[in-house]
């Protein structure tokens, strides 16, 4: 189909329509910086609020091509207002219909924190977004830095996760948006579109267990976990290069998309600290909101401990992680590929949390902590012998997956040649689940 413009003769920076794309109708914006660096009028951020508006009306995703200096400061505080109705449109698609950015330019002041709200930004290599210039922080700081190390694509996918994904140019990073696409729903009231694939779903994954070292503590990327068991071992990871101890990635189980969250031994060991807990969080919520179902593979020793970590809020940050299973209606599916301890355990998606199924492979260790660390407290006198003796019973009586089943903490333990199976059929299961709702204006998530 011809795109369809939307108020097609108000003059600015915006052009926006409804338009065919990948075989989906998507309501496409784009701010270009070809007028006055993409400076945003009231009619400019009006037609923002518009296309926003048409968006959650007609249940079609929103795309927007960012490029914009910011708010025009001729027109004065109309231009400021404006972007604000721009915001509070934004908003109100949060949650209904997916937003996804790309920034091929400038995104600076307003137009940068309009990519907080999205739920997925694309960045080209030679963009940048802050919300305060390099001139403001020399000015009020005395550092002198420029455009690319305040906000280029490479400082928001490594050190601030604004960056889901990094592209090349802008024809890269449309492909990207098609790519993402794919694995979403129109809207919230859809269930995401099955992938064609010739993968079955029966397909036995042994060479999945032998990914993983010998030793409780040797490293493996999870990611190649993830490629063994998916379809035709194929994933699409988000924020990679943020908060690398935890990998957040769609990927399709028998030509269901789902959204998968595991920790990363190659980054902290697997860990989770503030990033961490901050970037699966975030990723659950989406899922949760989008009726993609959750598949989460634990292998972590705990929360990453440090004074610096406690004083920033690792408590606060921590609940987030927390809140997001908690409150999660999705299906569910946990698998302990190794390590799970302590608090860790009841984040990383347990059976207290609710998932619909948790499964364990035959090594796999669940305690409050591991046999080292439980005899450096209690055998902190004793002798070395005494206390590797400990440390051999300790992980005889309470490192077993089969004690934690017994008491029917998890499901099943499964062998690792078993779990793309066992995880499509759980998957087909629970096509139909449906939970009853709180009734309740909103929750009070931990930020």
């Amino acid at each position: 189909m011809q795109p369809v413009d939307l108020r097609s003769r108000v003059v600015g920076a915006v052009m926006s329509d409804v338009r065919e794309f990948d075989g989906r109708l998507v309501v496409w914006v784009d701010v270009d910086a070809g007028s006055r660096v993409g400076a945003l009028t009231s009619d400019s951020s009006g037609k923002i609020e518009n296309a926003s508006q048409m968006a959650r009306a007609k249940g079609f995703p929103l795309v927007v091509i960012m490029r914009s200096s910011g708010a025009d400061i001729v027109e004065g505080f109309a231009a400021l207002h404006g972007w604000g109705l721009a915001a509070r449109a934004l908003t109100d698609c949060s949650g209904v219909v997916p937003i996804i950015m790309v920034v091929d330019g400038p995104a600076v002041s307003g137009p940068a924190l309009l990519l907080g709200m999205a739920d997925f930004v694309v960045m080209t290599t030679d963009s940048y977004a802050f919300v305060t210039g390099p001139t403001m922080v020399a000015e009020f700081t005395g550092v002198t830095i420029d455009n690319e190390e305040l906000g280029g694509a490479a400082t928001h996918a490594r050190y601030t996760g604004a960056a889901s994904l990094v592209a090349p140019d802008l024809d890269s990073a449309v492909d990207m948006v098609g790519q993402l696409l794919a694995y979403l729903p129109q809207h919230n009231d859809e269930e995401p579109r099955l992938w064609p694939t010739d993968d079955p779903s029966d397909r036995q994954t042994p060479e999945a267990g032998t990914l993983l070292p010998q030793t409780s503590t040797g490293s493996y990327d999870v990611r190649d976990v993830i490629r063994a068991i998916c379809d035709d071992g194929e994933m699409l990871e988000l924020r990679g290069r943020w908060a690398p101890n935890v990998v957040t990635a769609f990927a399709a189980m028998g030509g269901l998309p789902i959204g998968i969250v595991a920790n990363q031994p190659l980054a902290l060991a697997g860990t989770l600290d503030i990033p961490a807990s901050q970037k699966a969080a975030r990723f659950v919520t989406f899922c949760d909101a989008f009726n993609i179902p959750i598949l989460t593979l634990v292998d972590t020793p705990g929360f990453y401990p440090g004074k610096d970590l406690e004083w920033r809020g690792m408590i606060r940050h921590g609940a987030q992680l927390v809140f997001a299973y908690g409150r999660a209606t999705v299906p569910r599916i946990c698998v302990i590929l190794r390590k799970s301890y302590g608090g860790a355990y009841i984040v990383m998606d347990s059976k207290t949390m609710g998932n619909d199924l948790c499964l364990a492979w035959p090594w796999a260790e669940l305690a409050v902590m591991g046999a080292g660390q439980a005899a450096a407290i209690l055998q902190r006198r004793a002798t070395p012998e005494a206390r590797a003796a400990f440390e051999v019973d300790y992980a005889d009586r309470l490192l077993n997956p089969y004690i934690a089943a017994e008491r029917g903490y998890i499901d099943g333990v499964i062998e690792p040649a078993e779990t793309r199976q066992v995880i499509a059929e759980a998957l087909v299961t629970l096509l139909d689940k449906r939970e009853a709702l709180v009734s309740r204006p909103h929750d009070n998530t931990p930020l």
